[in-house]
């Protein structure tokens, strides 16, 4: 396995659009997210929205511990 010898900066948003497209054979959330380094698009769909949605919850309990 290869370890990395430098850890990268984080991103850091600045602005952050939600959106959503159909295919036609389903619908997917676009999130887009601009960041100090450029703009990231991940495209979700409601399995993937879900996992975000608690990954954030979990973020946000520990941030709020800190207080």
């Amino acid at each position: 396995m290869m370890k990395r010898k430098d850890k990268a900066a984080p991103f850091v948003p600045t602005e952050i659009h939600v959106a959503t497209v159909d295919d036609g054979k389903s619908a997917l959330g676009i999130l887009s997210i601009e960041t100090t380094e450029g703009i990231l698009e991940i495209a979700l769909d409601g399995h993937a929205a879900d996992a975000i949605v608690d990954a954030l919850g979990a973020i946000r309990s520990k941030l709020d511990q800190d207080r």
